[in-house]
């Protein structure tokens, strides 16, 4: 088995298949990020069978680790092409399926009329999303690459919101209550 360290990281140098670079480029910070929300993603699917919620009449635990398992499956695929694999292409239908889902956990959800605190693993996986996003618009914007494509950028702004719906339903179904932000307290004289 080949040894796990090269020790040519120890210089701030990583490789892709485009090449070495430093670890600090723009590409590199993308991939770590995307690597980031990835592992987010793997620690929702750790702890997805220890959700109280019963199995709904739409979706059953089963189903939901399924669609987290499809996103890292997604999401190293990404990777791998940002990195410059030519083995792999990023298909738009993956943006469709994000939508449906999005539609099948809301039809169970009340409608949210304000900012809610961030509750549960999904939201922080979420979050990251939203930095992965940034990440990725920084990289089409410095530098010029055929390997970054529109349905990329899609694919993780809809992912954002899959998880942000997705973390809202677990907490709906395991009774986790959603608090309100800007329902502020009024000051007694």
């Amino acid at each position: 088995m080949n040894k796990i360290y090269t020790k040519k990281g120890d210089k701030g140098k990583t490789s892709t298949f485009g090449g070495p670079m430093s670890k600090g480029d723009q590409l590199a910070v993308t991939l770590g990020t995307i690597d980031e929300l990835n592992s987010w993603i793997g620690c929702c699917r750790s702890q997805i069978f220890n959700f109280q919620f019963s199995i709904s009449n739409k979706f059953s635990i089963n189903q939901f680790d399924k669609q987290l398992k499809n996103i890292q499956t997604n999401l190293m695929i990404i990777n791998s092409i940002l990195a410059g694999s030519k083995k792999y292409k990023f298909r738009g239908l993956e943006i469709k399926r994000l939508e449906i889902l999005i539609d099948k956990l809301q039809e169970e959800l009340p409608e949210l009329k304000n900012f809610i605190y961030p509750v549960g693993f999904l939201q922080v996986a979420r979050a990251v999303c939203r930095r992965a996003e940034r990440e990725v618009v920084k990289l089409v914007t410095e530098v010029t690459s055929d390997k970054v494509t529109k349905q990329i950028l899609k694919y993780i702004n809809r992912l954002s919101d899959a998880l942000f719906v997705m973390a809202r339903y677990v907490n709906h179904q395991d009774g986790i209550p959603e608090e309100m932000w800007g329902n502020r307290r009024k000051k007694k004289d």
